[in-house]
């Protein structure tokens, strides 16, 4: 059986007397849900604007694939150092500061007067969503010690962030549609506003743990190896794969990841304890985060070129389109964690996975001429098994460390679900270059394989637990 920390009494908890419920400490729920959400919502609400950015800036597919990754390689990099530095510091004051760059870069995005510039603001933006999420998720867990109305937090906050990515597209498109694709960003400001005010009048600061260092070597391989393997990637789909720059960054990739990985073991404080992957609860389910990211957002990018493109959509229209998926991602979430109470959350993950690799083959049927009415159901049975996978999936990760470390397991499982987006964008999107429709089936049997591959996770999961 995997070992697991005391929920009651554990370190830096208070679990004396009946905890409180959930209507009580809602502005916690929504304070946590707006930092996760607003973050997942910057990284799907541009997909849709891609192609009025383009046409008002200017820039080739690999220009505005940057537009995107720019904010998710910076985001994925920093997120370990954010949950050190919220443990060190406490995690309510990173979380603020975090909430201050993400709005204010927000607004240079919404001004960018060049694709230059936007691309330089969106990676501002995922300094600040870099400290957002881990930070979050260590006051949700600060904030509900007790484990039974945890896993229903979680689930609300999941909710928030599922609602975010799923729900992008449909925001992007009124947005873009009504006011313009600059109207995406500028819609962080008031988000943010509410929600510092909100986490500094409503909130209890963290417990810190002063031996947290900043390990800043391992920081800057980190950065180095996922800018080199989104360049390499993004480039080798728009040059050739064979071209010596395309493979210097493959090349760049190998030896910034063999120097993380030599720093991390050598250090005594590292930022990324490699000791935690000895558990198969968490390293599969970190790798399930990572795998389902990769299909799910690279999926996003081309739907919405494809949507665009080939279907003739308008912003609106393509926003609208994935409706349906955002709706099955909403109403699975809300229903995770009491699924997750009666059966556990590794039947849950199990079940998601299997759900969206059926939702991903039976999108299969996708052609130039095909009508969108023949997609509504395959969109909402991959949404809802998104729904059911990410939520059950934080609980699990979340249960197999000690309460002290939570920053750090959400900034690890963060770090590799952001790694799965900006390769799911960086990967589809050098589909491209055989057409949309062959990129698209490239895309969902890759995405279908995937999936699978996290049902497998999960079950070995429960295979270590049976143990």
């Amino acid at each position: 059986m995997a070992t697991r920390v005391q929920e009651r009494g554990a370190p830096g908890r208070d679990d004396s007397g009946p905890p409180a419920g959930l209507a009580s400490r809602w502005p916690q729920i929504v304070a946590t849900s707006l930092g996760f959400g607003v973050v997942q919502l910057d990284v799907s609400v541009v997909n849709v604007a891609i192609k009025p950015i383009g046409d008002a800036l200017g820039g080739g597919t690999s220009a505005l694939q940057w537009v995107v990754s720019a904010y998710t390689v910076v985001f994925a990099a920093l997120i370990l150092t954010s949950g050190a530095l919220g443990d060190r510091i406490g995690a309510k004051r990173v979380f603020v500061a975090g909430f201050a760059i993400f709005t204010t870069a927000s607004m240079a995005c919404g001004l960018a007067p060049s694709l230059g510039v936007l691309i330089a603001a969106r990676a501002i933006q995922g300094v600040g969503a870099a400290a957002l999420v881990p930070c979050s998720l260590a006051l949700l867990t600060h904030a509900f010690p007790d484990a039974a109305e945890r896993a229903k937090a979680v689930g609300l906050w999941a909710a928030g962030a599922s609602t975010g990515l799923a729900g992008g597209p449909l925001v992007g498109g009124i947005l873009t549609q009504a006011f313009g694709w600059r109207a995406i960003f500028f819609i962080n400001l008031p988000i943010g506003l509410v929600a510092i005010w909100l986490t500094l009048t409503r909130m209890a600061e963290t417990p810190r743990t002063a031996r947290r260092g900043l390990d800043l070597a391992g920081q800057a391989a980190a950065i180095v190896t996922l800018a080199a393997l989104a360049a390499a990637v993004i480039e080798g789909g728009a040059r050739g794969f064979d071209q010596p720059l395309v493979l210097a960054g493959f090349l760049a990739t190998a030896i910034a990841a063999a120097l993380f990985l030599t720093v991390e073991r050598r250090r005594t404080d590292p930022m990324l304890p490699l000791a935690l992957f000895r558990s198969v609860t968490f390293s599969a389910s970190t790798a399930i985060g990572l795998v389902v990211n990769v299909g799910f957002y690279g999926l996003i990018f081309l739907l919405s070129l494809w949507f665009q493109g080939p279907k003739g959509y308008t912003a609106l229209q393509t926003g609208l389109a994935f409706a349906p998926s955002t709706v099955a991602v909403v109403a699975a979430n809300l229903l995770t964690g009491r699924i997750v109470a009666r059966i556990g959350p590794v039947a849950v993950m199990i079940a998601g996975s299997l759900l969206m690799a059926v939702g991903y083959g039976a999108l299969l049927v996708v052609s130039d001429h095909t009508a969108f009415a023949a997609l509504v159901v395959q969109l909402v049975v991959v949404g809802f098994g998104l729904g059911l996978v990410v939520p059950s999936m934080t609980t699990e990760l979340l249960g197999s460390v000690e309460t002290t470390r939570s920053g750090l397991a959400a900034g690890t499982l963060n770090t590799a679900r952001q790694t799965g987006s900006v390769l799911g964008v960086a990967l589809f999107g050098a589909f491209v270059a055989g057409g949309l429709v062959h990129a698209l089936d490239l895309a969902l049997v890759l995405a279908l394989a995937l999936s699978l591959a996290a049902a497998a996770l999960a079950e070995g999961i429960r295979r270590a637990e049976d143990r």
